[in-house]
């Protein structure tokens, strides 16, 4: 006899993990919009003095990290939630606010995870094309939403076109919905865009209520490995997502390397200035190459192959040792997602593109 799982499971995709390939050499991974240089040494300096108290639990509360959020952010420690990657934060909403009848509405290609949570809520999920420029349609997202409507997503930039909104767009959007939606700002990768300033859109969770802010240490602080980001909304929202949560889900050393890396913006100015150079040296080399791309405002770049098998474009990078992500796995077959590395890496990348391309036709 075999266990019997429940029926929902059979609706939440599979996560569409970067692949990795066995290569005689170093990878150049390029795949998961990773920031290619560790963090800050006064951040693993931390880190290691954590390392001697692993014998507790961590702070469920996330106290002091909270709090110099708070600071950072200026406001109170009470409408800020804490965890595993902002990840968690969107799946602790999926289950503090959705539920079968309800629906939630995003656009689409967009992140990844954002179909999981209306599969495992049995919510009912509203996909909204993208416009021709890679861009959400906010008035197409407004025209779906109804009375049953509890989350709209809003990524911004988008993953994984790169492509992102004036805040100002945003607050007249947010503007004239319901006040009973909940609208997720997921802003991963905010500080990369050169649309706004990153604390420009603070004000917007002031004004509505029923905004949330979600962001992480996992891009641009290099944190990728210790899973920790954090949303600002409100005081209801954050004691909602905790309730659903399992306790102590943001680990000792996540939450140690977090608070050391506020304490050092000047490193993040730095680099966004490094990712803005490798953006214009990438996006420079897919125009020579006569390859289009969207104007990106992330730490990647969203490139259409021109009709060339996806497929065989990938199989030939990963022969060379470079991985990107397939726009196949990510809604919208035909594409790759290229995060920026270091030069050599961008470079190699490039590279092993020249030696691919004329092997695969365009329009085939």
């Amino acid at each position: 006899m075999s266990l019997e799982f429940a029926e929902r499971l059979r609706r939440i995709p599979v996560y569409p993990a970067a692949e990795t390939y066995e290569f005689g050499g170093d990878l150049v991974k390029l795949a998961s919009n990773e920031t290619p240089w560790a963090p800050h040494p006064a951040v693993l300096e931390a880190i290691e003095r954590e390392l001697r108290t692993l014998n507790r639990y961590p702070d469920p509360d996330k106290a002091t990290l909270r709090r110099r959020l708070a600071e950072r952010l200026e406001t109170t420690p009470a409408r800020i939630a804490v965890g595993n990657g902002s990840c968690e934060l969107l799946l602790a909403a999926a289950d503090a606010l959705l539920e079968p009848g309800a629906e939630i509405v995003y656009a689409w290609p967009s992140f990844s995870m954002y179909p999981h949570l209306a599969a495992q809520s049995g919510a009912r999920a509203i996909e909204v094309p993208l416009d021709e420029e890679g861009r959400h349609d906010l008035g197409a997202m407004a025209r779906e939403v109804t009375a049953a409507t509890r989350i709209v997503l809003v990524c911004n930039p988008n993953n994984p076109t790169a492509t992102a909104l004036s805040s100002e767009e945003i607050d007249a959007f947010v503007s004239e919905l319901p006040r009973h939606v909940c609208v997720i700002l997921d802003e991963a990768y905010i500080e990369f865009s050169t649309l706004q300033d990153p604390d420009d859109s603070l004000p917007m969770a002031e004004r509505h209520p029923n905004v949330v802010l979600l962001r992480t240490f996992s891009k641009v602080y290099g944190l990728c490995g210790l899973r920790v980001g954090y949303g600002l909304g409100s005081e209801d929202f954050r004691a909602a997502v905790d309730r659903v949560r399992q306790p102590f889900s943001v680990n000792a050393l996540a939450q140690a390397a977090a608070v050391e890396a506020l304490e050092h913006q000047d490193e993040v100015v730095r680099r966004v200035e490094r990712v803005a150079t490798e953006r214009l040296h990438v996006e420079e080399a897919f125009e020579e190459r006569g390859l289009d791309s969207t104007d990106s405002q992330a730490n990647f770049s969203w490139v259409s192959l021109g009709g060339r098998d996806e497929a065989a474009v990938m199989r030939g990078l990963g022969e060379r040792g470079v991985i990107v992500r397939g726009g196949a796995a990510l809604g919208a077959e035909g594409h790759l997602r290229v995060t920026y590395g270091t030069r050599a890496e961008n470079d190699r990348f490039l590279a092993a593109l020249d030696e691919v391309l004329p092997k695969v036709p365009a329009n085939a």
